[in-house]
């Protein structure tokens, strides 16, 4: 009975572990016809050459991973006691780059000679970094993200941030009174995850800057314009989009599709609903929405979320309700109003003065004032 084809080839490959050179031939000869004698050559030589090719050039990955570093780079990382760095082939970093320890980067990335990468960054397939940018311990650029330009100024990202696919952060704003060759800056905090798509530029006036501080989610396709201050545990939804100057405190969250005009103030603790349009400030502890932003009442939600306790809600409660829904019907101005409060015991309550001086500050000579207030019986 004949054997198959793939039965020969492996009954020939258990005789040559235990055949010499000439008799493994011969026997080979006796096996195969001459075409496929020269066949199986021509797949050792492929073979060979496979693995020369593996060891010249490491194997591309277009994933989110860089699984780049070999076992001999590992091997040597242990021996040393010291972090190796990783450079694909075809990256391009500058001589005068300052990379600490542990770096990994991908393929076709490029690192601009005044760059300074911390320790453990990893640079994904496509990632650039340029300009004066100095990159704390920890970054994390996924693939297509850039950070930095070659402007005059500095771009300063701290430890345990991830930029992410195609973020593009620390280049030049989007403002007709910067003018060429001025300085500009950027800073961004700690711990923050910058998703898909999202802007951030630098300051347009030498004497200011864009700041971003720790712990927040900026998301998706998200615009931070010139000269914004961003505070702590900020969470900005899918396309939240901020103008020029405008200032967020912490703890703040918006809704989808948010759009803030420039200058305005957003306030700690407060919530912006989805499809939004700010025009003026957003006191303290507040919720608005609406095509152009109304008060809606207080963020009890997020409140009660923050750790607030019963006691510090029901007395924000009755200081808004005294605020903008008082019980007589008067119309008395909003100075008056907040006067009147400070003479009763709801003063003596930390969170209400917090909100009684949101709202004066709103009013000062170069502030927008405050939303609009809408009546809402959940308030």
């Amino acid at each position: 009975m004949a054997l198959h084809p793939l039965n020969l080839h492996r009954k020939l490959l258990q005789l040559q572990a235990t055949l010499s050179t000439h008799s493994f031939a011969a026997v080979q000869s006796s096996f195969y016809p001459p075409s496929f004698s020269m066949m199986t050559a021509v797949l050792r030589s492929r073979r060979l050459f496979s693995f020369a090719a593996r060891r010249l050039y490491p194997p591309r990955c277009l994933s989110t991973s860089l699984p780049y570093v070999n076992e001999e780079e590992k091997f040597s990382s242990k021996e040393t006691g010291t972090k190796c760095n990783f450079i694909h082939p075809s990256a391009v970093v500058h001589p005068d780059a300052i990379l600490g320890q542990g770096v990994s980067i991908g393929p076709f990335c490029t690192v601009g000679p005044s760059a300074k990468l911390g320790n453990a960054c990893r640079l994904y397939p496509g990632s650039h970094v340029s300009g004066n940018t100095e990159l704390g311990d920890n970054c994390i650029l996924m693939m297509g993200a850039v950070v930095g330009d070659e402007l005059p100024g500095r771009t300063l990202i701290g430890c345990n941030n991830i930029i992410g696919h195609h973020a593009v952060v620390g280049i030049k704003c989007q403002d007709m009174k910067y003018k060429a060759g001025s300085e500009c800056f950027l800073q961004i905090g700690d711990n923050n995850e910058l998703r898909e798509y999202t802007s951030i530029h630098r300051s347009s006036l030498p004497n200011e800057r864009t700041i971003i501080g720790d712990n927040n989610l900026i998301m998706g396709s998200c615009h931070i314009a010139h000269d914004c201050k961003v505070g702590n545990n900020n969470i900005f939804a899918n396309n939240t989009l901020l103008a020029g100057h405008v200032i967020v405190e912490d703890f703040t969250h918006t809704a989808g599709a948010t759009v803030i005009h420039q200058f305005c103030h957003i306030g700690s603790f407060s919530f912006i609903g989805g499809g939004s349009v700010v025009s003026q400030d957003v006191p303290k502890y507040t919720m608005v929405s609406g095509e152009r932003a109304e008060l809606r009442g207080l963020n009890l939600e997020g409140l009660r979320r923050r750790g607030f306790s019963v006691m510090e809600v029901k007395s924000l409660r009755a200081a808004y309700r005294k605020i903008f829904m008082p019980a007589d019907g008067n119309f008395q101005s909003i100075e008056d109003r907040l006067t009147e409060l400070k003479d009763e015991k709801l003063s003596q309550v930390p969170a209400v003065c917090f909100l009684v001086q949101s709202i004066r500050d709103s009013f000062e000579e170069e502030r927008r004032g405050i939303c609009k207030f809408r009546s809402w019986a959940g308030s």
